[in-house]
């Protein structure tokens, strides 16, 4: 069912925030958007094996707490959970007293799933499985599960919702099922669920993550060559963080529930424009250039990729605004900045 008016029955800006993987790139960008919004109640659950304590104090002031008691005398807007997501019971803990869920810890990405897929499959599908089980059993309001296009699998795009899911990689079949159980937990429970398929995300606080764009920089200003996986004419939707995080919350306040939505920005762009439009504001920006090499295809990567948004436009009232050669410009402008 979806109800396709825009306005909520609760406000974000009062709602007690749970962000889980919430000290890796996205969260850290999340949970500065939400404090500069006047949030008062954020908490994170992190094993902390990508994100880090030093990434999360780059935006915020954090305590620290464990079970089985959550503190309330801390004045602390923002509070840490150290945890896996594979452990239920400290999903039970972290969801204790929380209106919205941001579901962000993940295994990500196709090569990690294609080394170890059991490791993917635990982290993905129990992970989400516990997350859901302990947003029933503690009464959350929302539940924003981050997905991606990786479910659809091969196909002629632009991809869109209604697609029937083929899955090439692990990832996409991991994230296929956490999907699966968001649209079963709404159904059967009413925990109102909400898929977000991320395009390729970039940006400021990405200085360990691993994806085209972060590593093409990250590699350039060491010195060292790019590695291009193919040819380079293959092609991605890459989507400015800004723009994804404002999703994020539309998907908040949105009465829609139960569905599905491709977030990204309705364009494909190869990794060859990539590697061309960073090279280009390396020199611009630092008087460095970017050297590139092509490598073997990757197995389970896709040929072409980019997304139909039109469904977030009409039921979220959400379009990404970020040009692509302004992003990776705002992008290697913080890389200069804070990245030694």
């Amino acid at each position: 069912m979806v109800i396709s008016e825009h306005s909520s029955s609760f406000s974000s800006l009062k709602s007690r925030w749970l962000i889980t993987g919430g000290a890796g790139f996205i969260g850290c960008n999340m949970i500065k958007r939400l404090l500069d919004m006047g949030a008062t109640s954020i908490r994170v659950l992190d094993n902390l094996s990508v994100g880090s304590r030093e990434g999360l104090n780059r935006v915020c002031t954090f305590a620290e707490i464990d079970a089985p008691v959550l503190p309330t005398t801390d004045s602390s807007s923002v509070k840490l959970v150290a945890a896996d997501i594979r452990d239920p019971a400290a999903c039970l803990y972290a969801t204790r007293d929380i209106d919205v869920i941001v579901h962000l810890a993940a295994n990500t990405g196709v090569a990690p799933s294609v080394e170890n897929p059991r490791l993917d499959m635990e982290t993905n599908v129990i992970g989400t499985l516990n997350m859901l089980e302990a947003a029933r059993e503690n009464g959350a309001k929302r539940f924003i599960f981050a997905s991606s296009g990786a479910p659809i699998g091969e196909c002629e795009p632009p991809i869109h919702e209604e697609l029937a899911p083929h899955p090439v990689s692990p990832y996409g079949a991991s994230k296929l099922s956490g999907e699966g159980y968001c649209s079963a937990y709404y159904r059967t429970f009413g925990v109102e669920t909400v898929c977000l398929r991320f395009g390729n995300v970039y940006g400021p606080l990405s200085s360990h993550k691993s994806s085209v764009i972060a590593k093409f920089i990250r590699q350039a200003l060491k010195g060292e060559v790019c590695e291009i996986y193919g040819d380079g004419y293959q092609t991605r939707d890459f989507i400015y963080i800004e723009d994804l995080v404002d999703a994020i919350i539309k998907a908040a306040e949105t009465r829609a529930a139960g569905e599905i939505f491709q977030i990204a920005t309705n364009k494909e762009h190869t990794v060859n424009e990539v590697a061309a439009i960073i090279s280009g504001q390396l020199r611009m920006k630092a008087d460095r250039t970017l050297t590139a090499r092509n490598m073997s295809p990757r197995i389970g990567d896709v040929r072409r990729n980019f997304s139909d948004t039109s469904k977030a436009v009409r039921l979220l009232n959400w379009k990404s605004n970020v040009q692509l050669d302004e992003g990776i410009g705002r992008t290697v402008e913080w890389f200069l900045q804070h990245v030694k």
